[in-house]
């Protein structure tokens, strides 16, 4: 009985992260803001508020809440460095949720 409710356990956690990822990734910016962050890290190029803000054509204000979406998904990580927040692609986040949602029928 005790393996079966850990497995249940397990499917829980796949379903809120499905819907978790699934609503950060819902609005076309958060999925061009997310990729901008994933092209930069995979060239090792910092990324902060003020570079989202120059890569788009949206305020500050609406970055900012569009990053909050994507870091509060755990897809993107925040670290602060001094005045500045540096965000990283969280490419562990979207891996489980590409094998979570191949399991979804």
């Amino acid at each position: 009985m005790r393996l079966r409710k850990e497995a249940d356990d397990l499917q829980e956690e796949e379903i809120l992260l499905i819907a978790r990822v699934s609503d950060a990734l819902a609005h076309p910016a958060r999925i061009k803001i997310y990729r901008y962050i994933m092209k930069c890290n995979k060239e090792r190029t910092p990324v902060c508020n003020k570079d989202v803000v120059a890569a788009f054509d949206y305020s500050q204000a609406t970055i900012s809440q569009h990053l909050k979406k994507l870091a509060d998904s755990e897809l993107v990580k925040v670290q602060k460095n001094d005045k500045f927040s540096m965000y990283y692609a969280n490419f562990g986040v979207l891996v489980k949720y590409l094998d979570a949602t191949k399991k979804f029928e």
